[in-house]
């Protein structure tokens, strides 16, 4: 399982992302993309990022169905209009060590 951080930006004109976002994603998501959870994370209106745990069989290709999801999702609702897809990545973890 691979997460991936999907970083929106809201139109210019600003907007607010709809409550019910994360059923929004599971709506949009096939099932052959692996989706198993989704978080919604930060200020909604400013920097939002999605969290998508995906099932795949590379990183490389949970990015890509994390990105083919995003662009359905701002695509087909409605209750978006505006919001662009900045990128769809795995997280960078730094640990620092004692």
């Amino acid at each position: 399982m691979y997460l991936v951080h999907a970083r929106l930006r809201p139109p210019p004109r600003g907007g607010e992302l709809p409550p019910d976002l994360r059923a929004f994603v599971y709506e949009c998501a096939r099932p052959e993309e692996g989706v198993e959870h989704v978080s919604v994370h930060g200020d909604a209106s400013s920097a939002p990022v999605l969290g998508l745990f995906l099932l795949a069989d590379s990183l490389a290709r949970a990015e890509a169905n994390a990105a083919a999801v995003c662009a359905r999702l701002l695509e087909i609702h409605p209750e978006l209009p505006g919001w662009t897809l900045v990128r769809a990545e795995a997280p960078l973890l730094v640990i620092d060590s004692p």
